[in-house]
């Protein structure tokens, strides 16, 4: 196949810029704030969770809650927090931490990894409640989580503290019981119960809430009452939209994502930023990005195979398929409640290959003219290849500078990129 591809621009992207410099000493200004030493008593053990996500600076975050526990005199532990990830085993959960940079030497205090769960309430729909064992028998639990949009969820809780007690503290049981309640109730509706339950009968002591901003660099911390979580959690998730990273221009006619990972979103890349949150294939009215077609390249090196969210895009590379480990994906797709998204795409050898199947099927748009956006990830949006169709737009756009273009697409011999977006 011999197409005459678009010539690409290099450009950084500007987007508003608040920053914590040093985490460790707001961490402990927030969480002296709550005065914890008036619950928390000498010799009273305290479960602090650690999630999957990949935020920046969660070890040094996690290391100072457990340090101020300490300093109570109370006996600290760490426990996973993340459903049914990292193959829904404890192994594999503690494994995916220590990635993190948290075990056992590094925090100074246990690592209690279990799948165990046990029931602590029935909602009124009939849906029992998780909580991981090893928190349940603490005297009190600490939630620490970043607060995000949700990938394909909407409303004034989506990811963040409710989410952790219902999703993270649930395990695999729990993940797997509110996923299909939600198909029956709503995400609103099911997380809200959960929470009331869990904050009745677990013994959660605060929590400690993330922002990140566009740069992947943590923006807020805020420690919250359990009485506060939902205003609190409602109101940050505002900040946390306000400084999502976005793609540079909302119509694309094909989006190359270098990497995918569960470190990066949920969905392995975000659809906040991608758009496809209601649909895996097509833009919907509520959509604000509009990519006709989204060709994936590879995982990251972080999420040890679990390829979720490769199924919402239409082309991806054999090297992408042979990352792929098919247990973690299944469990995971199989668990949210969302199998397509671990549905294998058209597969090709290399970038030329996929990149010209892709551009015959955009409509009307000859390839050499399409609008393409290549991205490292979603989560690293500063700096990003754009195609000469939307050169008419920089001028308008103090937000954009161009380093470098027009040039055009460059393969190697072997037909793969010549260089990746770093």
């Amino acid at each position: 196949m011999d197409l005459t591809l678009p010539s690409m621009y290099r450009l950084r992207q500007s987007f508003e810029r608040p920053v914590i410099d040093d985490v460790a000493a707001a961490t402990q200004r927030e969480l002296e704030k709550l005065n914890l030493g008036e619950t928390v008593k000498p010799g009273q053990t305290v479960a602090v969770t650690a999630g999957s996500r990949g935020i920046r600076h969660i070890a040094t975050i996690t290391k100072t809650v457990v340090d101020h526990f300490k300093s109570l005199q109370a006996k600290p532990f760490i426990v996973p927090a993340m459903g049914s990830h990292g193959g829904a085993s404890a192994e594999g959960q503690a494994e995916l931490i220590a990635r993190y940079g948290i075990t056992a030497e590094e925090m100074g205090v246990e690592i209690r990894s279990s799948m165990d769960t046990v029931v602590v309430g029935q909602l009124a729909e009939g849906v029992p409640v998780h909580f991981d064992k090893h928190a349940s028998e603490a005297d009190h639990v600490m939630v620490v989580g970043r607060i995000k949009p949700h990938t394909m969820f909407v409303g004034d809780i989506e990811s963040g503290l409710h989410k952790m007690m219902l999703i993270g503290l649930g395990k695999h049981n729990g993940a797997w019981t509110y996923h299909k309640a939600i198909k029956e109730y709503s995400f609103e509706q099911i997380i809200r119960a959960v929470a009331e339950v869990v904050l009745k009968k677990c013994r959660v002591v605060a929590g400690l809430a993330i922002v990140e901003n566009a740069y992947d660099e943590t923006a807020r911390i805020e420690a919250v009452a359990p009485n506060e979580f939902y205003e609190r959690e409602k109101e940050l998730l505002q900040l946390a939209r306000n400084w999502l990273p976005r793609l540079p221009f909302n119509e694309c006619d094909l989006l190359i994502v270098d990497a995918i990972g569960k470190e990066i979103s949920g969905t392995g890349m975000d659809t906040n930023v991608i758009g496809r949150k209601y649909n895996d294939h097509a833009a919907t009215e509520q959509d604000t990005t509009r990519c006709k077609r989204i060709f994936v390249r590879g995982l990251t090196e972080a999420t040890r195979g679990n390829a979720c969210g490769i199924g919402l895009a239409e082309f991806t590379l054999r090297s992408a398929v042979e990352q792929m480990d098919a247990h973690y994906t299944g469990v995971n797709c199989i668990t949210s409640g969302h199998p397509t998204a671990g549905m294998i795409p058209l597969t090709y050898e290399n970038d030329y290959e996929a990149i010209a199947a892709a551009l015959q099927t955009i409509g009307l748009t000859p390839p050499e003219e399409a609008r393409v956006i290549h991205i490292r990830d979603t989560l690293h949006l500063e700096t990003v290849d754009v195609s000469e169709a939307y050169s008419s737009e920089f001028a308008s756009r103090p937000d954009l500078e161009v380093l470098q273009g027009p040039e055009p697409m460059q393969f190697d011999d072997a037909g793969q990129f010549c260089r990746d977006i770093k």
